[in-house]
């Protein structure tokens, strides 16, 4: 049998192999790096365009067009305009969760637990309007904006873990499960208001300070569910909720 000079296959030492397999490693990951730089800018662009928009009046061409795209390639990371929009919701809603864990847990003393746990998620939306917009659908309107159940369901289920800490912290408090979960969401759709009158600016209407609003209110929680305690009050020195 005759073999032929081109069909012989050349084997590699260890070392070459080794060599080859870096190489190709390292390739992967900047190929891995300039497609999340990309997607990053897929995602810049469209945050602008949502503003603006809305959710209905965006589309991808003009994401494209922001992120010097083809809308072509924006289809290689996205596959709808609300992929996109959840996407940037998802990222909101794990900015939101880093926050509450930042807030220090209290395990002898929950009613500070629930204080702190609270002004963590109230605080994060106080000074990140965007992420309001983006987290209760506030983009020109209030309803949900084309989400299908599909990619919501994940997306509330993290909003509810930013949540949980404080229904955990009445459970420790002496409540049942059903009574915290009302309670926790008494205390989530009070904060929502104060975040829209403050948002939309119709705070100054009343006169009043939507987070002085909202720490009388948890103080009034924790008084009610344990007498004779109090939620902290933050100290003079200390930088101000809103970052004002």
């Amino acid at each position: 049998m005759k073999v032929q000079l081109h069909e012989l296959t050349p084997v590699l030492s260890e070392t070459d192999a080794q060599a080859a397999q870096l190489q190709q490693q390292q390739r992967q990951q900047r190929q891995l790096a300039m497609s999340d730089t990309r997607r990053a800018l897929v995602l810049d662009a469209a945050r602008s365009v949502f503003a603006e928009k809305g959710v209905e009046g965006a589309s991808i061409r003009e994401i494209a067009r922001r992120a010097s795209y083809t809308p072509g390639a924006i289809y290689s990371y996205f596959d709808s305009k609300e992929a996109i929009y959840a996407a940037l919701l998802a990222e909101s809603l794990e900015r939101l969760n880093q926050a509450v864990v930042a807030a220090r847990p209290h395990r002898a003393q929950p009613h500070l637990t629930l204080a702190a746990k609270a002004l963590a998620w109230f605080g994060f939306y106080a000074r990140n309007p965007r992420d309001l917009d983006l987290g209760f659908y506030l983009v020109h309107g209030m309803a949900p904006r084309g989400l299908t159940s599909e990619l919501n369901q994940p997306l509330n289920a993290r909003l509810h873990d930013a949540l949980r800490p404080c229904e955990q912290a009445m459970q420790a408090m002496g409540l049942s499960p059903e009574a915290a979960l009302r309670e926790n969401t008494a205390l989530f759709a009070h904060g929502v208001g104060l975040l829209l009158l403050q948002h939309t600016g119709r705070i100054r209407m009343f006169g009043q300070s939507a987070e002085q609003l909202f720490q009388a209110y948890v103080d009034q929680l924790v008084d009610r569910l344990s007498p004779g305690e109090r939620a902290p009050v933050p100290a003079p020195d200390q930088p101000d909720l809103f970052g004002r």
